[in-house]
């Protein structure tokens, strides 16, 4: 099994939280509460369910990373919304928007793998489809 530092999805996530969460800080504060809270949720429950997927194997792997894929889904809603209002420009939410699509590519090739029972690969290859 690949060590946490060996995915990529790990580093990619923790790139889009620094991105993100202080953007967040910028928004309305009227919304702090609401939408902010949920969005900034969404994103790290993201980052707990790959790290609990990849503490286990087999079909509880697979439940973590499907929980994973709604909170992505989550994000991507609550990101349109952030654009939709104007706190982020539009330059903001097409570079957050390549950051959430290239985690759900890794977070996508990650389900495949492990619903097909394949055995997680080494080295250079694991980086491939984490």
């Amino acid at each position: 099994m690949p060590t946490t530092k060996e995915l990529v999805i790990f580093t990619q996530t923790y790139d889009l939280l620094t991105w993100l969460l202080p953007h967040c800080e910028r928004f309305p504060k009227t919304q702090r509460f609401v939408v902010t809270q949920r969005l900034q949720g969404a994103a790290l429950d993201f980052q707990e369910a790959i790290f609990e997927a990849n503490a286990r194997h087999g079909a509880q792997r697979l439940q973590h990373l499907q929980a994973a894929d709604a909170q992505l889904n989550k994000l991507r809603l609550y990101l349109r919304l952030a654009r939709q209002w104007d706190w982020l420009s539009s330059g903001q939410y097409e570079h957050v928007s390549r950051l959430v699509a290239q985690v759900g590519r890794l977070l996508g090739g990650w389900i495949r793998q492990t619903a097909s029972g394949r055995p997680a690969r080494s080295g250079r290859e694991a980086e491939d489809f984490s």
